[in-house]
């Protein structure tokens, strides 16, 4: 059976959401918010998620990603240890490569005020992460041939479902996010989301943030790099939820190197 940590891990990297309803953090927030890792004691300051999230352009087409695993931290410990924490170590350090890809998409936008304008040649096109491909490549990168698929509904890019064998399943739903871009070169963001396994005799549920700060290189591979921080929250049906309250229990820090691929 797969670790909850990969699962985890599934859902956390490339969940996305729409540029004109996405909220802008103030200045410096994000990046401050990263800068005291693992010193957090509350959840960001977002706004409800709705739409998918746009990339800046020098995300556009397919990258080989690197993800590796470079600290973690149970902050409330010992009084509160998540599940597995202490073999979640293991991943210390390992690299897990896959493909991933950002496009620009066709969607337009969906608020009434905006419909009734005449955006076409005024509105660029988003870029936005394809969420399926990228979700079921991450999936397999961790999990192997137990990952059957990854959908995104087509309803709502926020809500994303990865199918296992054995009829598990695990469900990831964006709730809230704000992004921050203080240059041309670097952006940043951070989601809120729910998000349950189930298909076991104790379905597990938490919310879990992912906060990221994206870096363009201009001259060198690879071409964008990023620090990546996931933190776990307890859900209300978790008997120490009052005791944790709004602090992380569990905080696990990244390094993204994302190479463009190669035309064929």
């Amino acid at each position: 059976m797969p670790s909850l940590f990969a699962l985890l891990r599934v859902c956390c990297c490339l969940l996305v959401c729409w540029f004109l309803s996405s909220v802008t953090a103030e200045a410096g927030l994000l990046t401050d918010r990263l800068a005291t890792f693992p010193a957090w004691h509350d959840k960001p300051i977002t706004q409800p998620a709705e739409g998918d999230l746009t990339y800046p352009d020098w995300f556009t087409g397919t990258w080989t990603m690197t993800s590796t695993l470079v600290d973690l931290a149970a902050p409330l410990a010992p009084a509160i240890v998540t599940p597995g924490f202490d073999s979640n170590r293991q991943y210390l350090n390992q690299a897990i490569a896959c493909p991933v890809r950002f496009v620009v998409s066709n969607a337009l936008p969906t608020s009434r005020m905006l419909a009734l304008l005449p955006l076409k040649g005024l509105v660029k096109s988003p870029v936005i992460a394809d969420r399926a491909f990228n979700g079921f490549n991450l999936a397999k990168a961790y999990l192997g041939d137990s990952v059957l698929a990854v959908n995104v509904d087509p309803h709502s890019p926020n809500r994303q479902s990865t199918l296992l064998q054995g009829g598990r399943q695990l469900i990831s739903v964006v709730t809230a996010r704000a992004v921050e871009t203080p240059d041309p070169d670097r952006f940043l963001t951070t989601e809120l989301f729910q998000q349950v396994f189930r298909g076991v005799p104790n379905p597990y549920l938490n919310q879990v943030e992912t906060t990221t700060a994206y870096h363009r290189l201009t001259s060198e591979q690879p071409a964008i790099v990023a620090d990546q921080v996931t933190a776990i929250y307890l859900s209300p049906q978790d008997p120490q939820y009052f005791k944790a309250g709004d602090r992380p229990v569990a905080l696990y820090r990244y390094r993204l190197k994302f190479v463009r691929k190669a035309k064929v």
